[in-house]
Parts: structure tokens; C-alpha cells; sequence
């Protein structure tokens, strides 16, 4: 089978894989329909966050069930399915809590051997482990695109703001319009946020955010810290969103949270960095961290995106084939387009 694979930092490489087999009784092999490259994939391009060279990449995926173990109830084979990007065992301490995303035998599709050596899903077929929790049906009716979103960036915009306790009525600051600071402005007003204010430096992606109903400032233009305070009577945002992983993301968002609100470090972070602890304690701010719980949000997302809610489709503006995959990576990595899906 195709398999897109890292070979360095700004290398991609389109090879001839194995195909997978079953390994455990809750196995699954898909058969790839649709996968994206997602912001994370562009860590690993960079060599942020490192990988051996030849794996294979992608987290996000869509298919039909090809082969399936007997310990494998929730789907079957022939069964159309969207994948969480990480896989979780259901049974250790933490997924019996439902912190899936800190799962014991968690692995993470694409990355590696820091997160599981589980082959990535932009290839023809994956492997899918503990296949009862990591794969969903896909609602009838629903694309391949608006799916795909389910299992990572959707899910992960929707964990920005749900873990960070939004309230109906909040006022909320998005720090990083890609897809996930979208689907984050998306959850947020579909969770009740009075007001979004949708920060970035691209214009088109703030016209997007503007389209979804926010309220969009221009980094460097504007004085987002200014339109904060005008929205606020003063105070600060309730929730303050960094979608970057940036250190100036960070402090941003801390500056922008009023007093006792929330910061969500949704951004991925690989690397040591400051943070004005000063600004944190002083206004007593909650900081939320990590890999979104996907697993624990994903029937509700989709049947958010289903009824109309949540609509993530406006977020792909290019298809390409898996054969492709290194002009879009670097098609991607120029920020020439905002999600990228492709087909083998």
C-alpha cells in the first residue's frame, strides 16, 4: 500500500508500506477514504516534534472497516468510520475517570515512538488499536470532510472550551484563527458565549471568524488587549483560548483573561518556555493544558455537527490524492490553505 512518510525536517516522501494486520482481539484495519494534514503534522515537518525517519504520518482519518477482531462489538466490517486521532484502552485508571487522552496503553496515530509507534493514516490502510472506543459510525449523510473534523480538530476546539468551564453568556478571546482557533470559535458560540473575539494576523481567517460570528481583531494592526477591555467593561475575557503554542500566544492570553478566569493552552507546546507567573497568581488564573480528550467529547461533537450546530466544512479549502501529499505539505505549510484533505 501508499504510505506518506517523514524522512527530515521539510521532507515528506510517498513509499510502498506494508499492509496492516490485525495484531489484538479489539483490533481494526480501515480502509483509508479521507485524511488531513492538520497543524500537529507541521510540528513534525519542522522537526519540532521529532519522529523517526520513515514513519508514517496523519492522525486524521475516514473509511470503511475492512477487517475487524472478535473482541470488536461497536463497529463491523463494511461499516463507515471517522477515527479519534489517538487511541485508548477503556479500562486503566485514568480512561475508568474518562480522561481517555491520558489513557495507560494510549497511543497516538502518526507520531512515532514518544507516542505509541502507532503508523499514521495518511496511507491507504491503518491500523486502528482498541478499535471500540478510537472508531465512531459516521451519521448518515454526513461528508467525509465535515467527519473528519470529529476526530481531531473539531473535537480538539470543542475540548478548548468545554474543559475550560465556558459558562452561557461568557465572553471568550480565540488566539490563532487555523482550524482548531475556527472550530474553537464554533464551540464557543454553540456553547453560549456572548461574545468571541477572534485574534490573528491573516485577513481571510478573519473574515472566517467574522462569518462564524465573532468578533475579529488583527494582531498587529489593532490593539487586541484594547478590544478586550472595550467588550469588557474592563475586566477581561472570561476564557482566553491559545490555539498558536506560541510563549507570546501564552502571555497574551494570560493578559487578556480577567481576574480568576481561565486560560486554555490548547496550542501544542514541545519545548520549555517562560511564563509570567506573576500575571497568573496575581489574577489567580486556571491554566488548562495537553492533548484534547477527543475519545470523551466525540459522540457529542457529532451529533452537534449532524444537527447543524457545528459546521467544520467551511475550513477546507483544497483536496488533493495521498500521492500528492509532499506539495501539500508544502502547499500547507505556506499557509496557502487552511485544511487541507486528501484522498488515496
Amino acid at each position: 500500500m501508499q504510505a506518506v512518510t517523514f524522512q527530515g525536517p521539510g521532507e515528506v516522501r510517498v513509499e510502498e508500506r506494508p499492509e496492516p494486520e490485525l495484531i489484538e482481539r479489539d483490533d481494526a484495519v480501515v480502509r483509508v477514504e479521507a485524511t488531513g494534514v492538520c497543524g500537529s503534522d507541521l510540528h513534525i515537518y519542522h522537526g519540532r516534534v521529532q519522529i523517526e525517519p520513515g514513519f508514517t504520518l496523519g492522525h486524521e482519518f475516514v473509511g470503511t472497516v475492512i477487517a475487524a477482531g472478535d473482541a470488536v462489538t461497536e463497529v463491523s466490517e463494511g461499516d463507515r468510520v471517522l477515527g479519534c486521532y489517538c487511541s485508548a484502552c477503556g479500562k486503566c485508571f485514568f480512561c475508568r475517570r474518562g480522561l481517555f487522552h491520558k489513557c495507560d496503553e494510549g497511543r497516538v496515530f502518526g507520531h512515532g515512538a514518544t507516542l505509541g509507534s502507532l503508523q499514521g493514516a495518511q496511507a491507504d490502510q491503518v491500523l486502528v488499536p482498541h478499535a471500540n472506543l478510537t472508531l465512531r459510525r459516521v451519521p448518515e449523510g454526513m461528508s467525509d470532510d465535515a467527519a473528519l473534523f470529529a476526530g481531531d480538530v473539531m473535537g480538539t476546539g470543542y475540548h478548548a472550551v468545554a474543559e475550560a468551564g465556558l459558562q452561557p453568556g461568557d465572553t471568550v478571546a480565540v488566539l490563532g484563527l487555523g482550524p482548531v482557533g475556527l472550530c474553537a470559535v464554533q464551540a464557543a458560540r454553540a456553547s453560549g458565549a456572548a461574545r468571541v473575539i477572534a485574534i490573528d494576523t491573516v485577513a481571510d481567517r478573519l473574515e472566517t471568524a467574522r462569518a462564524f460570528g465573532a468578533e475579529p481583531v488583527h494582531l498587529t494592526e489593532e490593539d487586541p488587549r484594547a478590544a478586550v477591555k472595550a467588550a469588557t467593561a474592563g475586566r477581561g475575557v472570561d476564557v482566553a483560548v491559545d490555539a498558536v503554542g506560541h510563549p507570546d500566544a501564552l502571555e497574551l492570553a494570560c493578559r487578556l483573561a480577567r481576574k480568576a478566569g481561565t486560560v486554555s493552552a490548547t496550542g501544542v507546546y514541545a519545548e520549555r518556555i517562560q511564563v509570567h507567573m506573576g500575571i497568573v497568581w496575581i489574577k489567580a488564573l486556571t491554566l488548562t493544558s495537553g492533548h484534547a480528550n477527543v475519545i470523551g467529547h466525540v459522540d457529542r461533537v457529532l451529533s452537534m455537527m449532524d444537527a447543524g450546530v457545528l459546521d467544520p466544512t467551511p475550513l477546507v479549502s483544497r483536496h488533493m490524492t495521498l500521492a500528492e501529499a509532499p506539495e501539500a505539505y508544502a502547499v500547507y505549510d505556506r499557509r496557502e490553505a487552511l485544511k487541507i484533505v486528501m484522498r488515496p
